[in-house]
């Protein structure tokens, strides 16, 4: 049995924290500010025998206008379009405001059952709010602790009803769970591919995944550091399902002084984690800066895919000069990783977006590539006879042995004389040649050295 809620309320009742319950996992970003959530989040979750889809939604604002708070609420309108159930929570602590009298009897004009839910109901602080919240018309309320996961029985009892119900055939629901399925060895590789797009803040994130999509499903203006929630879009592009993870605008440590910033942050710093591949955008008229180049390493350390979309192209008034002073930059900068895959676009305009996916498509099978022992052999012959290994302490270093280990990234175990003792310098010789000889250009590609005979003599 599916069924999907939309968490509503005003600002800073306990809608993430009660997601996060829900999901049996922390993803959506809980702080006492009011305001944290601004997109809408969806995750998918477990009550009893249930399986639900819980929408994160921000706080209702009363406002029309052209502000960010008026954007939040359409996007508050858009996940009561394909929900089954709304829960619509109060702060039992505080008592009932003039904001939930609003939105109760703005709640009730819409097309959805609602059920009223108590937050914050545990021990006696919360009472006076509950018995309060009878006056708003809504039903019977259902004190909760969303923080201690008290009251979830009654949840349950309240969901049982709409259960079988499932609108989940209104719109294909993204479903908010990262999972760590690159480590898997399978060379044919048919899952979910993984694609976060990270990028300083106001460079076009949000908008590039609209873009992609076809439709305004992130939250979008010209207001810097927007997207504070890591969001997930699920995508099919040619049959091919793929994960599009829109991130916080990363900026410089000793820039981040608030503590939201630095929770978005460190998501984005998870997702790069776990994401496949990953889009760094920059802004086409600043081009590559000192964070960007942080945030290649970080990626390329973690030895995930990484891509670069110049976005606002459509504006850059010297392209031939702009492309020259960024590929010179990236190869003094990143010269551990060559030929990063670049792409020149306008998320706003369109421009050149159908080049994005099949370029990651291309170079998502260079990652995926594996290399037979016995070529790997031969050209390691080759190599140490054009250029032998160094000497350490009076003897020549003797390299007996190459294999790849894994993929994603390519990874390859050599065994010589002296083990881990081989000198970085002609690792990154042997990383050079691989890359060359076998075009595994733009990826990361990982050598480690041990000490030992022929694992395969026998």
């Amino acid at each position: 049995m599916n069924i999907t809620l939309a968490i509503l309320g005003r600002p800073n009742v306990g809608k993430s924290t009660l997601f996060n319950r829900l999901a049996g996992k922390r993803i959506a970003i809980v702080d006492d500010t009011p305001g944290v959530t601004r997109d809408r989040r969806v995750a998918s979750g477990r009550i009893g025998d249930l399986n639900i889809n819980i929408i994160d939604t921000a706080g209702l604002e009363d406002v029309h206008d052209e502000s960010l708070e008026a954007r939040m609420r359409q996007q508050t309108d858009q996940s009561i379009k394909i929900a089954d159930v709304a829960l619509f929570l109060i702060d039992a602590r505080v008592g009932i405001m003039p904001l939930d009298n609003f939105f109760a009897n703005w709640i009730r004009a819409q097309n959805i059952p609602v059920i009223l839910v108590a937050n914050k109901c545990e021990g006696k602080a919360g009472a006076s709010g509950l018995y309060e919240s009878f006056t708003l018309g809504l039903g019977n309320p259902i004190p909760i602790s969303a923080e201690h996961g008290e009251g979830l029985a009654d949840l349950y009892k309240a969901l049982l009803p709409y259960a079988g119900q499932s609108s989940l055939d209104k719109i294909p629901l993204p479903i908010d769970n990262i999972s760590a399925d690159h480590d898997t060895q399978n060379k044919d590789f048919s899952g979910v591919i993984q694609m976060a797009i990270v990028g300083r803040p106001n460079v076009g994130k949000s908008t590039l995944i609209n873009t992609i999509v076809g439709e305004e499903r992130l939250l979008t203006g010209p207001e810097a550091g927007i997207t504070r929630d890591s969001i997930t879009v699920e995508w099919n592009y040619n049959g091919r399902s793929i994960r599009l993870i829109d991130t916080a605008g990363l900026r410089r440590r000793s820039k981040i002084q608030d503590r939201v910033e630095s929770l978005s942050a460190k998501e984005s710093f998870r997702v790069i984690q776990y994401a496949q591949i990953v889009v760094l955008v920059l802004d086409g008229n600043l081009m590559i800066e000192k964070q960007d180049l942080t945030i290649a390493r970080q990626v390329i350390e973690e030895g995930r895919i990484l891509m670069i979309a110049v976005n606002k192209w459509d504006i850059v008034k010297n392209p031939m000069q702009a492309m020259q002073a960024l590929g010179d930059r990236l190869q003094t900068s990143l010269p551990q990783v060559r030929g990063i895959p670049i792409i020149q676009l306008s998320a706003l305009t369109g421009q050149n977006i159908n080049k994005l996916i099949p370029a990651a498509f291309k170079i998502f099978e260079v990652w995926n590539q594996r290399i037979s022992t016995g070529k790997l052999n031969q050209w390691l012959t080759m190599m140490t006879e054009r250029h032998p290994p160094p000497i350490k302490s009076g003897r020549r270093i003797r390299i007996r042995y190459i294999t790849q280990a894994k993929t994603r990234p390519p990874t390859f175990i050599i065994f010589s004389s002296k083990g881990t003792e081989l000198p970085e310098a002609y690792k990154r010789f042997l990383v050079n040649g691989i890359r060359e000889d076998f075009n595994l250009l733009g990826v990361p590609i990982r050598i480690l050295a041990r000490k030992g005979n022929n694992p395969y003599v026998d």
